[in-house]
């Protein structure tokens, strides 16, 4: 009884250290307009759609994988599977597109709340 106690009191701690990051990834994705990225891209988008649509430096593009992958979990966006046929050769992988919560940061949706969350 007394280690499942401590297990939920150590849980209970890790996540309010950890809170952070999930406010942080959100607020990163909009400075990085990933919401209105994958809007306008009017389908679920591949993870490499994404990287080459970011204007990011090419050392950093690996983290978007991490990045995406916080705001799946958190009920940002939704990831599914996808296949984008190409003139040459054909692509498949895991897409992104936006969940309900993301429809309120995009720039141009009359409810956006973009601007009061990059205010911290």
């Amino acid at each position: 009884m007394l280690s499942k106690k401590l297990l939920h009191s150590q849980t209970h701690i890790w996540n309010h250290i950890f809170s952070f990051m999930k406010s942080m990834s959100l607020k990163c994705a909009i400075q990085l307009q990933i919401p209105d990225i994958i809007d306008r891209y009017d389908s679920p988008m591949l993870l490499s759609k994404l990287v080459e649509a970011l204007t990011l430096k090419p050392k950093r593009t690996h983290f978007v994988y991490r990045l995406m992958r916080i705001l799946v979990h958190t009920g940002f966006f939704v990831k599914q599977s996808v296949s984008a046929t190409r003139q040459y050769d054909e692509e498949e992988g895991e897409g992104y597109s936006l969940a309900p919560p993301s429809r309120l940061l995009l720039k141009e949706d009359p409810l956006s709340i973009r601007s009061s969350l990059l205010i911290f």
